[in-house]
């Protein structure tokens, strides 16, 4: 029983000690891993679990840990420092296609053979391999492929559109619970969200996760599935509104026999029609 209770003690110490090292040591994807911060970690995991069931002697247990947690963090520094350490660290990156060419000596290099290269170039959507003008390895294995120009996506700067910025949107309600500090962040209140609801007959209870974006538009998943719900449609509305008023002006011009009241009609509609020019791109997806 004494036994038990000391493994127990020292396995909770351990693990709150390993937690703080491991957050020391930074924060790092498993996918994003260099090979020696993967080692690292394994190490560090192994001589834990040996201390925590009394197969190392603490004092040898912490020396270890104290080595394999202080030289990575040290080695991440001078890699930050220096680019000279962070090569020698890290490794190169390896460029695997350039102008359009397999460079089969640097696939060789890192130890890849052309079906692993097709299948890291899948994983990025790059299926065929003729599309692919340029594809480097970086140092933690991960492979990026640059497309051809004429097999790029076309994008809206590429064709001369302007689109609005958007910002990240906001969760507002999640199981069921209204979030307030996310909505106050966008300037909008409870009070806001209960209307908005209400418009669509929702109740909060049966919304399991409610977003709004940087437009104001408000998107809604409920718990109960089988309920269809409207699209939010805010900026098309607004740009329906602006068109609409802008023909009416166009229309009172064309109708009125005076001819100030014509003038004043004609100048406004036009300049209501460079207005929506200008908003198009803001407020049409």
């Amino acid at each position: 029983m004494q036994v038990s209770a000391q493994i127990l003690f020292k396995s909770i110490s351990l693990f709150f000690i390993i937690w703080a090292a491991t957050r020391i040591m930074g924060k790092r994807n498993m996918s994003q891993m260099s090979p020696f911060s993967f080692i690292s970690y394994i190490v560090i995991a192994i001589v834990a679990a040996l201390m925590s069931i009394n197969m190392i002697n603490l004092i040898y247990g912490f020396t270890a840990l104290l080595v394999w947690v202080a030289f990575p963090i040290a080695l991440d520094y001078l890699a930050i420092k220096s680019k000279v350490m962070h090569e020698l660290i890290n490794g190169k990156e390896a460029v695997l296609i350039k102008h359009g060419k397999i460079m089969e000596e640097n696939l060789m290099s890192v130890r890849m053979t052309g079906e692993d290269l097709l299948a890291q170039l899948r994983a990025k959507n790059a299926f065929n391999i003729a599309d692919v003008e340029f594809a480097v390895m970086e140092t933690n294995g991960t492979i990026n492929p640059y497309l051809k120009s004429d097999k790029k996506p076309v994008t809206p700067h590429d064709l001369g559109i302007k689109v609005a910025p958007q910002a990240e949107p906001q969760t507002i309600v999640l199981d069921g619970n209204m979030l307030e500090e996310p909505l106050a962040s966008l300037g909008l209140n409870p009070q806001w969200l209960s209307t908005e609801l209400d418009k669509i007959g929702v109740s909060l209870e049966n919304v399991f996760l409610a977003q709004v974006d940087s437009s104001g538009d408000l998107y809604l998943d409920l718990f109960d599935d089988a309920v269809e719900l409207p699209q939010p449609k805010v900026k098309e509305m607004l740009y329906a509104t602006l068109e609409k008023s802008q023909a009416d002006l166009a229309t009172y011009a064309l109708q009125t026999e005076d001819a100030e009241a014509k003038a004043m009609f004609s100048n406004n509609s036009r300049r209501l029609e460079d207005l929506l020019l200008r908003l198009r791109p803001y407020l049409l997806r």
